[in-house]
């Protein structure tokens, strides 16, 4: 695997980083654990664990994390886009398009065979990066428990 070097883009006073000694464990854990349907409730542990064996994307504006981002991936075939967000005060002026153009864009991430993405929003950003329906659904499984969190 080619080594995962940090990242980092700057944008006038916001910046999108790589590198997971800036996340904000706390905040990220407050937006998906409360804000979310999909991580509702999700033990601080856990996020914890998950953030440690992902790709992360923090988005900041100064010092203020204001966004989050991860990919699974084996980064030779698969990655998997998940918990992704951006705080509603700072929606509406293009910073979701902004870490979406640095994850696909990101060297580790390239020629890749499948994307996968979960989600019941937002479907006309990911859409901009050519995320569609599944198109053969009946090909797709899950074991889905949405209460282990509870």
């Amino acid at each position: 695997m080619k080594e995962l070097k940090i990242r980092e883009v700057y944008r006038n006073d916001y910046t999108i980083s790589t590198d997971k000694n800036k996340l904000d464990i706390l905040s990220i854990h407050k937006f998906l654990a409360n804000e979310t349907d999909w991580a509702n409730g999700i033990p601080i542990s856990i996020l914890k664990t998950s953030i440690e064996n992902s790709l992360n994307f923090g988005l900041y504006h100064g010092n203020k994390q204001i966004g989050f981002a991860r990919i699974i991936s084996d980064y030779s075939t698969i990655a998997y886009l998940g918990d992704v967000y951006i705080l509603k005060e700072y929606r509406g002026i293009g910073l979701s398009k902004w870490l979406m153009d640095e994850i696909m864009e990101h060297p580790n991430l390239q020629g890749l065979r499948r994307w996968i993405l979960l989600t019941n929003t937002a479907k006309w950003l990911y859409e901009k990066f050519g995320f569609t329906k599944v198109a053969n659904p009946e090909f797709y499984m899950e074991k889905h428990n949405p209460n282990v969190y509870s």
